[in-house]
């Protein structure tokens, strides 16, 4: 046996016996007691998916694929692919939805398992769990529709990585996306969403039709939905490494005990515009589905805006793009009054600095400006982060900090998205 191949071993063997451990105490903790009688569903990862093929204003208008990078086969047919999502919150059940986006053909699930995972695409085989749709073991998922998964019973820590594996035995032509999923996702062929060791034939680094993922939690529990763009998706950290700001907070927030747990759900969507279409449609379009949809949500997070004022900048937007302070102040507006109707508290976060990019102007600062100190002083959200403070340049306010910069002027690094977490109170969404 080689080292490697001992490394892997014991870390199978680390991860199953961590597995059967954390069951046996909570089948303890559950003996003698109403099972449900205090817990409820809560969403403890998603993606934003996109619901449309994207359209840019600009460019002739014809339909943009993910990029190159992500490495989205054109479709699938006989093939197995398995996502890791690393989970905020823990529970004793779980269940998982399915998502087709609109203009797509009916797409036909073969089987669907999920199971915790040990590294790479291998699972502990002890935690692999067979999901079914109304009791059958394959699904369809038509288009513009989603689907949930029957629940099933596995003990899910908090901050663990779960792996889920769908088969597609019939052509999908090309899938429902979240591009920039930041973590890798392996294909084979063949029916292998049970294997305990995928051999992967291509990886992926977007997520493909998985929508969400929800846990049976205590009755405190609930869900901070981080509602944004790139920047919350986490572009500019390193892959599969869980360093983008939401990633942090929920490790935050995994401290808070039983009564104030909470889970942070990161629908960023890169690109993603607050008025208007942008790569995906406009946030204040998927608002019900990306935030609604979710289950248990107490809180939201708002870091959007950036797209609007830089995109009108780019070479052929037409002048309908070009948006001023009130726009955008109406539309936050619009996503608190929405929130607020669902007894959703929202905290506002105030727009990053972007000087250095093709598509900064002095035009489009002012009104980053005047939307912030909108943000800060207007009392409309129910609280605010200054992520504007946190990571700014001291010497010169309308660029990021250069330690923070990892050369793109936008997104960033490893250290900057440690400085936006720290920016937050993390009691906050304890309230």
């Amino acid at each position: 046996m080689t080292e490697r191949q001992r490394h892997l071993t014991a870390g199978v063997l680390a991860s199953v016996l961590t597995f059967v451990l954390l069951n046996a105490v909570a089948l303890r903790a559950q003996t003698g007691s109403s099972p449900g009688s205090n817990e409820h569903w809560v969403t403890t990862w998603a993606t934003a998916q996109q619901l449309a093929p994207t359209r840019l204003p600009f460019g002739g208008g014809e339909p943009v694929q993910p990029p190159p990078s992500a490495r989205v086969p054109a479709t699938l047919k006989n093939q197995t692919v398995r996502m890791i999502a690393h989970v905020s919150l823990g529970g004793r059940r779980v269940r998982v939805s399915l998502a087709n986006a609109l203009e797509k053909p009916t797409l036909k699930v073969g089987a669907a398992h999920i199971a915790l995972r040990a590294n790479g695409p291998a699972i502990v085989p002890a935690s692999d769990r067979t999901l079914t749709f109304g009791g059958r073991p394959s699904t369809v998922v038509p288009p513009g529709t989603m689907v949930v998964s029957d629940p099933v019973d596995l003990i899910v820590p908090a901050l663990a990585d779960v792996a889920v594996s769908i088969y597609l035995p019939e052509e999908t032509g090309f899938p429902t996306v979240h591009p920039d999923g930041m973590h890798t996702a392996y294909i084979t062929g063949g029916n292998a969403a049970g294997s305990a060791a995928l051999q992967a034939d291509a990886t992926t680094t977007a997520y493909l039709w998985l929508g969400s993922i929800d846990v049976f939690a205590p009755a405190g529990a609930g869900a901070v939905v981080a509602f944004g763009d790139s920047i919350t998706d986490g572009v500019g950290v390193p892959l599969d490494t869980d360093h983008a700001w939401p990633a942090l907070l929920a490790a935050a927030l995994a401290s808070g005990g039983p009564a104030g747990t909470r889970s942070v759900v990161n629908v960023g969507l890169s690109g993603n515009r607050l008025l208007r279409p942008g790569f995906g449609v406009s946030a204040l379009a998927r608002f019900d589905r990306d935030v609604l949809g979710h289950a248990g949500v107490r809180w939201m997070t708002v870091l959007l805006g950036i797209n609007d004022i830089t995109f009108p900048a780019v070479p052929g937007a037409g002048p309908g793009e070009a948006v001023i302070a009130d726009d955008l102040i109406w539309g936050f507006q619009q996503i608190i009054e929405r929130a607020h109707r669902h007894g959703i508290k929202v905290a506002g976060a105030t727009i990053m600095p972007v000087e250095g990019v093709n598509t900064y102007t002095d035009a489009g600062e002012r009104i980053r400006q005047d939307v912030n100190r909108w943000i800060r002083t207007s009392k409309a959200y129910d609280a605010v982060i200054d992520f504007d403070a946190a990571v700014r340049d001291p010497a010169h306010s309308g660029r990021l900090r250069p330690d923070f910069d990892p050369g793109d002027h936008v997104h960033p690094n490893d250290i900057g998205n440690r400085a936006m977490a720290a920016a937050i109170d993390a009691s906050l969404f304890r309230r």
